[in-house]
């Protein structure tokens, strides 16, 4: 009967630890179904069990005491063990990356997105750009006029009136100066035939006697060989042909509308330019409303500077052309009047078609003085007429001439190696005038912030007066 308390008191103490057990499966059951059981005898305070607990081992905590701890007090997390190896934090990854690289990435992203803006823009005007050119076409036309019916309107004519006699007399004249050139091609073409059949007998005729030894045989072998291939070639001239067709009624096209756009701009121009900046930002709206007179003065100027230089070489060329009995010296004039408006290019290509004409129907000496009179006009108007009559405000370094004359004349043949070069004039005057305006616009804002504004950011008392 003596050990009957104490198989009473560890009976007790079994039947307590397992309600304690069931307790805690019903509490992971409840979190695991999200709800919280209700509090019932079974979580009262269980009575101290008559067997004393053993006290800890005073030995190290070793993996399996981890494990039992944890199966025994489910939901507790062990400190890590002594042997675990410390873990240094990361850091951030935005800190991580050295600043160059982040200041590169933000560029590049930038880069990109104007990248593709520009070639969606360079596609867009390849679709249309029949229209876009004869509007920039019509827009120098307007620059060129425009100052004619601003005269004729200080003199008292209505702005109908003068916009239409303005622009009948220009386009009457630049007509004029297009029959004049066909009339004088036409005129001297038998003429101009015959001198090329003789230059070319000369020709021979110096190959044959020149120290390169060429044979008459030779000769006749080259002859054959550009007879037959353009015998060979007969559909391809034929299609050329067609295609000069087309190209034709696209240049009448294009004429038209560059009348068109003339003569709405030179009427309505101020109306449409205020149309234009309402659909500007109301932020950037006042920046653009002064960067757009400056950039039409620049054009003007541009187009009018333009028109006086070639008018004067073409005259001084012809002069030239004239006094050296050179064949159709008239007609030459008229076409390096009209290549002078393809800046760099254009002299070089004009004077280059002055020479090979005085090569073939002349002589060599009669070419060298061609030659010499044309790089004389030419270095007279780079040196002397351009900085006097175009100025500073339209002058452009001339690697930007070329690269703009190339990339212009590659998007949109000779068109655009004629507006290229005042297309960049233009841009480098609206992004002067727009840098220069937000650098006062930033002074005036400094200007304007008062004393007691200032002692507020920083946290300070205002000037006592």
């Amino acid at each position: 009967m003596s050990r009957l308390p104490q198989w009473v008191g560890g009976l007790g103490s079994g039947l307590t630890r397992i309600a304690r057990r069931l307790e805690e499966r019903a509490a992971e059951r409840a979190r695991e179904a999200g709800t919280e059981p209700a509090p019932g005898p079974a979580a009262a305070t269980p009575p101290p069990s008559p067997v004393p607990p053993s006290p800890p081992a005073p030995s190290a905590v070793t993996p399996a005491a981890h494990a039992a701890d944890e199966a025994a007090e489910p939901g507790h997390v062990p400190p890590p063990p002594t042997y675990a190896p410390a873990v240094a934090a990361r850091p951030d990854p935005v800190d991580a990356v050295p600043w160059g690289v982040r200041v590169a990435a933000e560029v590049g992203w930038r880069l990109l997105v104007l990248a593709g803006t520009l070639w969606v823009l360079m596609r867009v005007i390849s679709a249309v750009r029949l229209v876009v050119l004869a509007f920039v076409a019509g827009l120098l036309i307007t620059a060129l006029l425009q100052p004619s019916v601003a005269w004729l309107k200080r003199h008292g004519v209505p702005r109908g009136l003068a916009t239409a006699m303005t622009f009948i007399l220009g386009f009457v004249v630049m007509g004029l100066v297009g029959w004049f050139v066909v009339w004088q091609v036409t005129e001297n073409l038998d003429d101009l035939s015959k001198q090329v059949q003789h230059g070319i007998t000369e020709l021979k005729r110096w190959l044959l006697n020149s120290p390169f030894h060429v044979t008459q045989d030779q000769i006749n072998n080259i002859a054959d060989k550009l007879s037959e291939a353009i015998g060979t070639n007969t559909k391809d001239i034929t299609s050329a042909g067609i295609e000069g067709v087309q190209v034709i009624i696209e240049v009448l096209t294009g004429i038209l509308l560059a009348m068109f756009s003339t003569l709405f701009l030179l009427y309505d121009g101020p109306r449409i330019w205020q149309w234009l900046l309402k659909l500007v930002p109301g932020g950037a709206r006042e920046g653009v409303a002064g960067a757009g007179p400056r950039a039409w003065t620049t054009l003007t100027a541009y187009v009018r500077g333009t028109v006086i230089v070639a008018l004067i070489d073409a005259i001084f060329i012809g002069i030239g052309l004239f006094f050296l009995n050179v064949p159709m010296a008239v007609p030459l004039a008229v076409f390096i009047f009209l290549f002078a408006f393809v800046p760099l290019v254009g002299a070089v290509v004009s004077g280059a078609l002055a020479v090979v004409v005085a090569l073939v129907t002349r002589d060599v000496f009669t070419a060298a003085m061609v030659l010499a009179v044309v790089l004389a006009v030419q270095q007279i108007e780079g040196h002397v007429l351009q900085p006097f009559i175009l100025g500073r405000a339209v002058r452009v370094h001339p690697l930007a001439v070329v690269l703009s004359v190339a990339a212009g004349s590659m998007i949109a043949g000779i068109g655009g190696a004629v507006v290229a070069v005042p297309l960049v004039a233009v841009t480098n005057t609206v992004v002067g005038y727009l840098r220069a305006y937000s650098r006062d616009t930033a002074a005036r804002a400094v200007l304007a912030v008062t004393p007691e504004e200032v002692a507020a950011v920083h946290g300070i008392e205002p000037p006592k007066e």
